[in-house]
């Protein structure tokens, strides 16, 4: 009879996914950028930037000496952008500290920034066939319900109990290519079968011992998070339009949307004048409001009011942290998912063209 671990490398062989751009390599730099990418986000989302963030930067050599500016252009609507603020600030370590060459254990490429305990394990299984657990989302619910674990695998009790059971399954120590093959296998196994709506338990490879499909309680494992509702806010951008140029502000880092760039969030006074800071010395009339954008982050709700308004007057001077670009330039910088909605809708492309 196979072991779980067997039972997958040789489920994952015939029917894992063999095709994406960061499989059949074992560079620690291209598996990382993936590794990275692919928390909390879906796997066809993440190929284009995966493409177009390597062909930029080839290896971290490269990615180190970037500016923090063309990281975060890249990554613009790819969400969650600590991640690539802590790929950038990891490769300048590993520049720094390494002389280039990334780390060869998972223990110590655990200590490079925004890599956890599960991100570095799989790099480092991935690159160099070391023998370390991974525990992502998807392996959670494979484990959950394969061995019928009940609790909510957030909380640090259930955590480290899933833990406990991933370091059990490993695959003994001895050939690399394996220990590669059965993470693959965990992770394919949880994005493509064990899923999280309607799993397809009857081509399971572990089926015949999953605790879960013995009880009928597939659909109940994992246990969902406490439901908790999220807290609402609100915020008011300023869409500030002077002939053919709009202004944008670099974010405060760290902090929502840390070192984008983003249409300048300011109040309206009850006159619907524009409260400008001093720095921006200038007149504005409110030509028009966007209809209300909502945006979802992991802990708020946030809806955001866009008032469009004609600059009569600006300032010469350069300004800290502010910059006049076009809309096809504030397009390619580092801008957050809702500021790029609202830059390119039609009514709003239309009142450019009319002013």
């Amino acid at each position: 009879m196979l072991t779980f671990a067997h039972a997958l490398i040789h489920w994952q062989t015939q029917y894992g996914r063999h095709g994406l751009p960061w499989q059949g390599t074992n560079d620690p730099y291209a598996i990382w950028v993936a590794e990275i990418m692919l928390q909390q986000t879906q796997v066809m989302t993440v190929i284009p930037y995966y493409q177009r963030f390597l062909e930029s930067f080839p290896d971290v050599e490269c990615l180190a000496k970037a500016p923090i500016d063309a990281v975060l252009a890249l990554w613009s609507g790819l969400g969650y952008y600590s991640r690539g603020r802590n790929l950038h600030k990891a490769a300048c370590l590993i520049v720094e500290r390494y002389q280039g060459r990334f780390p060869q254990h998972a223990a110590t490429i655990q200590q490079l920034p925004g890599i956890g305990r599960s991100t570095a394990a799989a790099i480092a299984a991935f690159a160099y066939g070391e023998r370390c657990a991974i525990l992502d989302g998807n392996v959670k619910r494979v484990l959950t319900r394969c061995f019928g674990i009940s609790g909510y695998p957030g909380e640090k009790t259930t955590e480290t109990l899933l833990w406990q059971k991933a370091d059990a399954l490993l695959p003994e120590a001895g050939d690399k290519q394996q220990m590669a093959a059965y993470t693959q296998a965990l992770m394919d196994l949880g994005a493509t079968v064990c899923t999280h709506h309607q799993p397809k338990c009857l081509s399971c490879p572990l089926q015949p011992d999953c605790v879960a499909f013995k009880e009928n309680r597939v659909a109940s494992l994992p246990t969902p998070r406490p439901r908790k509702s999220l807290p609402s806010k609100e915020t008011t951008f300023l869409l500030l339009i002077n002939q053919d140029k709009i202004l944008l502000e670099k974010r405060s880092s760290p902090g929502i949307w840390g070192g984008l760039w983003c249409l300048p969030e300011r109040e309206i006074d009850h006159n619907s004048q524009v409260s400008s800071p001093p720095y921006l010395e200038m007149d504005a009339v409110p030509v028009a409001n966007l209809p209300p954008l909502d945006h979802a982050f992991t802990h708020f709700k946030l809806r955001i009011h866009t008032q469009l308004l004609q600059v009569t007057s600006r300032p010469c001077k350069k300004m800290d942290r502010a910059i006049w670009v076009t809309i096809d330039d504030a397009l390619q910088c580092a801008i957050p998912a809702p500021v790029r909605k609202i830059l390119l809708k039609t009514d709003f492309q239309q009142q450019l063209q009319t002013d």
